[in-house]
């Protein structure tokens, strides 16, 4: 008697399956071809805009863990489009976000936008919306005529990298316990209020 895990299965390999079998080697062709593709048509469709989209705000990551990382925000609080001269409305078309939810919870990051704001509108050329026919506010045709695209990231977030100092090991610092210093932190903040007790006692005791 033969068990049921014991027979051989049948592959049926006397079909075409050849001809049923798909892969995939094309794959970083496609990505290649697609990446060029979104570039030359970020040029034809985007000029004069920058590639990357509009300019964003520097804030910072959420949680504890990750609050000491900047990122790329939303876009800029009102607050910061005041301080830097530019109205609410004119912003988003010339490239900038805006974010009308967010709020300055900092000095330093309120002016960090603010000079990134300014930064980015002394760099700005604005084109007429008709090539014939200027306004107020655009740049004159010599500015023009030598403006490039901006392809990839415009003014990119750097993180500073924190300093290193070298300092030479004693021999009081190879001594030092760390272990021993917290558990003896630790038993003072624990023996507290019995020590205040205590001494309050010795002082009644001794105006007795």
């Amino acid at each position: 008697m033969v068990k049921h895990n014991n027979v051989v299965p049948n592959g049926h390999f006397k079909k075409h399956w050849q001809n049923y079998v798909k892969t995939w080697f094309n794959q970083p062709a496609r990505k290649t071809r697609r990446r060029t593709g979104t570039l030359s048509k970020a040029v034809k469709d985007f000029f004069p805009r920058p590639t990357a989209g509009p300019l964003r705000p520097i804030v910072q990551c959420q949680t504890l863990k990750y609050n000491m990382k900047p990122r790329a925000g939303r876009g800029f609080t009102l607050e910061e489009l005041k301080a830097a001269g530019i109205p609410k409305k004119l912003a988003p078309t010339i490239g900038i976000a805006v974010d009308h939810r967010r709020k300055n919870r900092s000095l330093e990051g309120l002016q960090s936008n603010v000079q990134r704001l300014k930064t980015y509108k002394a760099k700005l050329v604005i084109f007429p919306r008709r090539a014939c026919k200027f306004k107020s506010g655009d740049s004159a045709p010599e500015e023009l005529a030598t403006a490039t695209q901006v392809q990839g990231t415009y003014m990119p977030i750097v993180r500073e990298q924190p300093s290193v100092e070298l300092v030479k090991v004693t021999e009081e610092m190879k001594s030092f316990s760390a272990y021993g210093k917290l558990r003896v932190e630790q038993m003072n903040k624990r023996q507290v209020g019995a020590r205040l007790k205590k001494a309050a006692e010795a002082e009644k005791d001794e105006k007795k």
